[in-house]
């Protein structure tokens, strides 16, 4: 029973909230936590310049949405 909803995807979502692409992580996603990772950090990091805020704003919150959603393969 790993599908949206399950009790996997709902901790792997509330690790999201604190560190983008930690859920990913916890599901075993590793290029998909990479990548949510560094975009958020690199956005985040350069926030005064707007755009890349709202970017990372916006991949953060997808990180989370992802991890929620996330149905394995198999």
């Amino acid at each position: 029973m790993a599908g949206q909803g399950s009790g996997g995807n709902v901790i792997a979502a509330l690790c999201n909230v604190f560190i983008p692409g930690l859920g990913q992580l916890v599901q075993g996603r590793i290029l998909a936590a990479l990548l949510f990772f560094v975009v958020c950090v690199a956005g985040y990091a350069t926030w005064w310049l707007v755009v890349p805020g709202i970017i990372a704003a916006i991949a953060h919150l997808w990180a989370i949405i992802d991890a929620a959603k996330f149905k394995p393969y198999a």
